[in-house]
């Protein structure tokens, strides 16, 4: 069951193409809702609102917000053309995007005659919290360097969630997005992350790929219950297409969860247990006692003798990060209060940059 309830717009809070931000009134008491203009059409105030409760009613983490299921007062809408690819398949919420991969694309020969991503860097994250840190590292070393931004649907599905997003391609600091499986909105959308890879090197022109869910992530504190697991399948699609993966570890020692200390469990379950082929790794050169105590959990799996582990000098890492003007932000803590976790990733970030140019780094796929 999911919880529904019928609000009246009093506010509109913010709005852009994509979705508006809404204050609604239930019962006489106020609350944040999102409506997504592609989904359920414009909101004006006035409008009465079917919306959707359950998060809230639970207190996910959602920052708070009702969504809009439909606008009451505006109920029809006409489907737009082209496109016959659904996502939320044979749900109530089911909607076509127009898949770049599908028949009647322009893009659909070029799929048919793709061949390899040529060692293309892939890096490959777990939480939508380390885009921000890799694009900045990226374009620290490189302005002129290309980067998609492929979104899985481990977490948020519709793009136009992520503030993050909407601020690097308003800044112009990606080049372009893809939604794939159930996620939608992006630049391109398409059905899985094979082609979502193919899409970034022969559509989009990159000459780097970012894969990380949208906000959000779904865990159950057991050792395969978390949508972060699809880190180890992505790193066996980017070997599969002949890329170079490189896995974003998640490093934490702000974290006050035992599971999560050090290098969480997450991250370890899937390069020990998920990924069935080899990702390049890289491990900050941190204090002796933050160093010793990552190498003791590593000496308790196989991720040694399964992957290229390399240990890396912090560097100017965290100058670039501290002067960023991006959001750093993680489970509710900034850079200065979790440092390690914004600098490992933003350095595997730097290991991608540094496979652009060195045949050797590329020679360890």
């Amino acid at each position: 069951m999911i919880g529904i309830k019928i609000g009246k717009a009093i506010k509109i809070l913010n709005k852009d193409d994509n979705k508006v931000e809404v204050l609604v009134k239930i019962n006489n008491t106020d609350y944040k809702a999102i409506n997504y203009n592609r989904l359920t059409g414009c909101v004006d105030i006035g409008d009465h609102l079917l919306l959707n409760t359950t998060a809230v009613d639970l207190s996910l983490g959602t920052g708070g917000y009702h969504f809009v299921i439909s606008n009451l007062d505006k109920p029809d809408q006409d489907i737009s053309e082209g496109g016959h690819i659904m996502k939320l398949r044979y749900t109530p919420y089911q909607l076509k995007v127009f898949a770049a991969e599908e028949q009647g694309s322009k893009y659909h020969e070029v799929f048919k005659k793709f061949k390899s991503l040529d060692d293309m860097p892939v890096i490959v994250g777990t939480l939508h919290s380390m885009l921000p840190p890799m694009i900045e590292m990226i374009k620290f070393m490189n302005p002129d360097i290309k980067i998609a931004y492929i979104m899985t649907d481990g977490a948020a599905l519709p793009i136009y969630l992520s503030n993050i997003v909407k601020r690097l391609k308003e800044k112009e600091l990606i080049n372009g997005t893809i939604t794939i499986g159930n996620a939608f909105g992006g630049d391109l959308d398409c059905i899985n992350i094979y082609n979502g890879l193919i899409a970034a090197k022969e559509i989009l022109k990159c000459d780097i790929a970012i894969v990380t869910m949208g906000p959000g992530i779904a865990g159950t504190g057991t050792k395969y219950g978390f949508s972060g697991i699809e880190q180890g399948y992505v790193i066996d699609a980017v070997n599969d297409l002949g890329g170079i993966p490189i896995a974003a570890l998640r490093i934490s020692f702000a974290d006050k969860r035992k599971r999560h200390k050090g290098i969480s469990h997450h991250t370890i379950t899937v390069l020990d247990k998920i990924s069935k082929t080899q990702a390049i790794v890289c491990i900050p050169k941190f204090e002796n006692s933050k160093k010793e105590y990552i190498c003791s959990q590593l000496k308790e799996t196989t991720i040694q003798k399964k992957h290229k582990i390399i240990y890396m000098d912090i560097g100017n890492a965290i100058d670039v990060l501290k002067n960023s003007t991006l959001n750093m932000r993680t489970m509710g803590r900034n850079f200065m209060e979790d440092q390690e976790y914004f600098i490992t990733v933003a350095l595997a970030a730097k290991l991608g940059v540094m496979t652009l140019n060195d045949p050797q780094l590329k020679m360890l796929r």
